[in-house]
């Protein structure tokens, strides 16, 4: 299973790019297809809660060298360590 921790922006499609950290998961390709991948984005607390009403919404994740994956927003957190959003990875995992 490949894993992926670091810094990142989720992109939405009018623009607005929100940064925070992003850590992700790939677990292996099932006969020969694309390795599913899912996840988890921390918005930055400069960017406060993150994207509105972003359940369900498709997103890009661009990560610090340039790579992006499209991820939709499967379900939105709150709680002491602030809001969580889970992902999960529509294409070919980009880390």
């Amino acid at each position: 299973m490949a894993t992926y921790r670091s810094a990142s922006v989720l992109l939405s499609s009018d623009g607005t790019r929100t940064p925070g950290t992003a850590a992700l998961f790939a677990e292996p390709a099932r006969r020969g297809g694309i390795p599913p991948w899912a996840g988890d984005f921390r918005p930055a607390n400069s960017a406060g809660n993150g994207p509105k009403n972003a359940v369900g919404k498709t997103f890009t994740l661009e990560l610090p060298n340039g790579s992006t994956g499209k991820v939709v927003v499967q379900s939105l957190k709150t709680g002491k360590g602030g809001v969580v959003l889970a992902l999960m990875g529509e294409d070919a995992p980009p880390f």
